[in-house]
């Protein structure tokens, strides 16, 4: 065990600064919009050059009367992350306890959904906060059962963590707060905390177990990817779960396996999951074994395969084999706008390579969690090199993302998946 109340203690106080700030006036325009975002060049004047992180940035319009309050972030080109528009407030700690406290109570389908799930052992995996989307931009809250785990993406954070961590308790009554710090905070003054620390309560080692469904899965919220497990996807999981009876699948980019685990409790008779991670599979297997006194996870025969999707997909192809659900969701392939055409031939390829191994009949699953790729985008180019391919390519459903990863802007859309049947019967009998 771990305790850490001390490093909670030893965090700074809150800054009162206030800066003074005026902007361009389409910078103005987007922030009434609710555009969570003003960058460098829309600054036109600041009254205090030397502003640190995390200070508030308060917005005046050209007649000099208050329209917004942001966090001041000078070393990001994103120089100021808004958090409130419209009448004067006051930002304090019971301002954010009250922000947090609104972004939970708009999730209480999730806790509905795990009344209602029966089985559940442990408490629900849900995003309790999602950045700007929730009006707390750089600030994710995800929960996994009785654990909290922050993650900051800007050292904006840092002055208000305290009241954060008040908040979070208080809304989510989880007992233990672990800190997670994306990679740019991780080499900079952090304020002695580092990514992983439990700054509130006392943690195990290892991983903790929370609910999705009616199953069990684990999340290293300590040192695993994200927070610790991939929590968007949940409804999608859940709809391949409904979808696996019966049924041969291939899950490509199987992760920690919350498609294959919802596969074999939905009755699958196999799953073959690709990775390119050891370790990773590793925890796909322990997450089977967490739900192995389901019949139907008992029943199902799972194997692995570590290896580069693209070659695996490549190999099983060659090889003959063919399945009646095959699951594609890759990791993110477009980080910067300059690479979205690659990104989309890398989709397009993935789109020809799973079709090749989709049963006459089957059902194709295939996900983006690129920002930069729109959903049209991403949409055209899978039913495009569905079109190259040959095959008879029927779309049965769009998804995006869950009540607990609200969009609110168009830059925090990324999550978009799309469920297609696939018969390849007639075009190969005109071949012929």
């Amino acid at each position: 065990m771990s305790a850490a109340h001390s490093l909670l203690d030893e965090l700074p106080v809150a800054s009162a600064r206030r800066l003074a700030i005026r902007v361009t006036p389409d910078a103005l325009r987007r922030i009434r919009g609710r555009h969570p975002w003003v960058y460098d060049r829309s600054i036109e004047s600041v009254n205090h050059e030397d502003g640190a992180p995390g200070d508030l940035g308060i917005v005046f319009d050209r007649n000099r009367k208050f329209a917004a309050i942001g966090l001041w972030d000078p070393n990001s080109p994103i120089r100021l992350r808004m958090i409130h528009v419209g009448d004067p407030t006051t930002v304090d700690a019971a301002w954010f306890a009250d922000r947090i406290a609104a972004s939970v109570a708009r999730r209480q389908v999730i806790f509905d959904r795990h009344v209602g799930s029966g089985r559940a052992a442990h408490g629900p995996g849900y995003r309790a906060v999602n950045g700007e989307n929730d009006g707390l931009p750089a600030l994710v809250v995800d929960c996994y059962d009785h654990v909290g785990v922050i993650k900051l993406y800007s050292e904006i954070w840092y002055p208000h963590l305290r009241a954060v961590v008040d908040g979070v308790l208080a809304a989510t009554g989880v007992d233990t707060i672990v800190l997670r710090l994306a990679r740019n905070l991780q080499n900079i003054d952090s304020h002695g905390l580092d990514d992983g620390d439990v700054i509130f309560g006392v943690i195990p080692e290892g991983s903790v177990l929370f609910s999705e469904g009616n199953l069990t899965f684990e999340a290293d919220v300590r040192t695993g990817q994200k927070t610790g497990h991939f929590l968007d996807q949940r409804l999608n999981r859940l709809a391949v779960g409904k979808l696996a009876g019966g049924k041969q699948m291939l899950d490509v980019f199987a992760s920690t396996g919350g498609f294959t685990v919802h596969a074999a409790a939905g009755g699958a008779t196999s799953v073959h999951a690709v990775d390119a991670s050891e370790p990773t599979l590793d925890v796909l297997r322990r997450n089977l074994d967490h739900n192995v006194d389901a019949p139907a996870v008992a029943a199902c025969t799972v194997t692995t395969e570590v290896g580069d999707a693209f070659d695996a997909m490549g190999a099983l192809g060659r090889a003959g084999r063919r399945f009646d659900l095959v699951v594609v969701d890759p990791p993110s392939f477009a980080q910067k706008a300059a690479t979205i055409g690659r990104a989309r031939a890398a989709y397009a390829k993935l789109t020809k390579l799973a079709i090749g191994l989709v049963e006459d009949g089957g059902i194709l699953v295939q996900a983006s969690c690129s920002s930069r790729v729109t959903p049209a985008d991403f949409f055209d180019t899978v039913t495009e090199a569905a079109e190259e391919h040959g095959a008879t390519f029927t779309e049965l459903r769009r998804t995006g993302h869950d009540v607990d990863h609200p969009v609110n802007f168009d830059e925090g859309e990324y999550l978009k998946a799309g469920f297609w049947r696939v018969e390849r019967g007639v075009h190969q009998r005109r071949k012929r």
